[in-house]
C-alpha cells in the first residue's frame, strides 16, 4: 500500500473564495483530484518533507514548460470551466496563479488573443513551447465538439499519469545518480589534493614509482586543465548529439532504435514508448480527434521516431480502408498483445477502450520495470564505489614495495 503523504493546498470555491490547508494523499495529483471532489479548484500544492524524492534538474537546460506544469494547469483549467466558470475568468485567474514566469506571460497572451476574438486553441497555438501540439488539438476537439470541459478534463488526466509516472522513474533514478556523482566527486578530490602528499613523501623516501601509481601523479599534475577540457568536450558533445536529433531525421531514427535495442534499458524504453503512445493517442480519439488527424499528432509528439515511422505507415493504411492492427503487426516495436488488442477494438469499436487499458498495463510494466532496475543497481554501484576508492588505495601504497627493498638495499 503506497504510504500517504501530506500536501499543503490553496484552492478556490464555488463562490471565488481562496482557501488554505492540508491534505493526506498518495501523490499530489491525487490531491487535485480529492480537492475537485469538494468542489474546490485547485490553485497550488505543495509537498512536505520530499526528501530524495525529488526531480532533479540541470540549471540552464530546456526552455520549455515541464509536463508537471502542463498537468497542473490542465487540472486546474478543467476545474475551473466545469465549476461554470467563463474561458476568460478562468484564464485570469490562471494567470493570476500561475508561478512560473514564461507560462505566466504564455497564458497573459493567450488571454489577450481569446479576449480579442480568437479562439482558445489558435491562441495557444502560437506558443509551441508551453502548450504542446497534442493539447491544442485535443482542445480544438474540444472547442468543434462543443465539449470543452471534457476535453480538458481528458487534458489533465492525460498529464497527470504522465508526469506522476516520470516523476516516479526519475525518484527511482535519484540514488544511481547521487552514488555516480559522489564517486566522481570522491576520485577528483583524491587526485587533487591526496596523491600530491603521497607522491612528496615517495620523493624523500626515494625509489621508482610503479606504473598506476605514476598514471595518478600525472593526472594530479595536469588535472586544473584535464577537467576544463573534459566538461568542455562533455557539454559540446551533449549540444551536438541534441541538435544532431533535433535536425538530422536519420540520425534520430538510429539512435532510437539503438535506444530500444539496449541490453538492459532497451525493454524499459520500448514499455515507456508504448505507453506514452497508447495513453496519447487513446486521449486524442476519445476527445473525437479524426483517426488520420490523431495519429499524426501521436507520430510528431511521440518523442520516439522508431513510433513516428510506425504511425506514418498505419496513416496511409487506414487512409485506405485499412485495419491499424495489420499495420502494427509488421513492426516489432509492438507487441503481439498490442496488435491483438488493438484488432479486437477494431473488431467491436471500443479502440478507445483497449488502448486506455494498453496504457495502464504498460504504466504499471514501466514501474516495475523501474524498481527492479533500481534494485539491481544498487549493490552494482555500492560495489562500483567500494572498487573505485579500493584502486586508488592500492595505486598509493605500491610504492611502499618499492620503498622497502630501497632501503634494505
Amino acid at each position: 500500500m503506497t504510504a500517504l503523504k501530506t500536501f499543503s493546498y490553496e484552492a478556490m470555491d464555488h463562490a471565488g473564495v481562496i482557501v488554505k490547508g492540508k491534505i493526506e494523499s498518495e501523490s499530489s495529483d491525487a490531491a487535485a483530484k480529492a480537492l475537485s471532489g469538494q468542489r474546490l479548484v485547485p490553485l497550488e500544492i505543495t509537498g512536505q518533507g520530499t526528501g530524495l524524492n525529488k526531480e532533479l534538474s540541470i540549471p540552464g537546460f530546456g526552455g520549455k514548460t515541464k509536463l508537471k506544469d502542463l498537468a497542473v494547469f490542465a487540472r486546474q483549467f478543467a476545474s475551473m470551466t466545469s465549476s461554470g466558470l467563463t474561458l476568460l475568468r478562468s484564464l485570469g485567474i490562471l494567470e493570476e496563479q500561475t508561478e512560473k514566469p514564461k507560462l505566466k506571460e504564455a497564458i497573459a497572451k493567450v488571454h489577450a488573443d481569446v479576449q480579442g476574438g480568437t479562439t482558445l486553441s489558435t491562441a495557444m497555438s502560437a506558443h509551441p513551447d508551453h502548450f504542446p501540439l497534442l493539447m491544442v488539438n485535443m482542445v480544438r476537439a474540444g472547442e468543434t465538439g462543443g465539449f470543452l470541459d471534457d476535453a480538458l478534463a481528458r487534458i489533465a488526466l492525460m498529464y497527470e499519469s504522465d508526469a506522476n509516472l516520470r516523476a516516479k522513474i526519475k525518484s527511482a533514478m535519484t540514488y544511481p545518480v547521487i552514488v555516480l556523482l559522489f564517486s566522481l566527486l570522491l576520485g577528483t578530490g583524491v587526485i587533487i589534493f591526496i596523491v600530491p602528499v603521497f607522491e612528496k613523501m615517495f620523493k624523500q623516501l626515494g625509489g621508482n614509482l610503479p606504473l598506476p601509481t605514476q598514471i595518478m601523479v600525472t593526472l594530479s599534475h595536469n588535472m586544473l586543465w584535464i577537467m576544463p577540457i573534459f566538461l568542455g568536450l562533455t557539454i559540446g558533445g551533449f549540444k551536438a548529439y541534441k541538435w544532431a536529433v533535433q535536425n538530422k531525421p536519420e540520425f534520430r531514427l538510429k539512435m532510437d532504435k539503438l535506444k530500444l535495442r539496449l541490453p538492459v534499458f532497451g525493454p524499459l524504453f520500448t514499455k515507456l514508448a508504448i505507453s506514452r503512445w497508447a495513453r496519447n493517442l487513446g486521449t486524442l480519439l476519445a476527445v473525437g480527434v479524426p483517426i488520420i488527424q490523431a495519429l499524426e499528432v501521436v507520430g510528431g509528439t511521440s518523442g520516439n521516431a522508431v513510433i513516428s515511422a510506425a504511425m506514418d505507415d498505419v496513416r496511409d493504411t487506414v487512409r485506405v480502408g485499412g485495419q491499424m492492427s495489420t499495420t502494427l503487426e509488421k513492426h516489432p516495436l509492438f507487441p503481439s498483445m498490442v496488435t491483438q488488442m488493438m484488432q479486437v477494438g477494431e473488431e467491436t469499436g471500443q479502440i478507445t477502450d483497449m488502448l486506455d487499458k494498453l496504457a495502464d498495463y504498460y504504466d504499471k510494466e514501466v514501474e516495475t520495470a523501474t524498481e527492479s532496475l533500481t534494485s539491481a543497481m544498487e549493490p552494482l554501484l555500492v560495489v562500483l564505489l567500494g572498487a573505485v576508492i579500493g584502486v586508488m588505495v592500492i595505486c598509493l601504497y605500491l610504492p611502499m614495495f618499492s620503498i622497502y627493498k630501497h632501503i634494505q638495499s
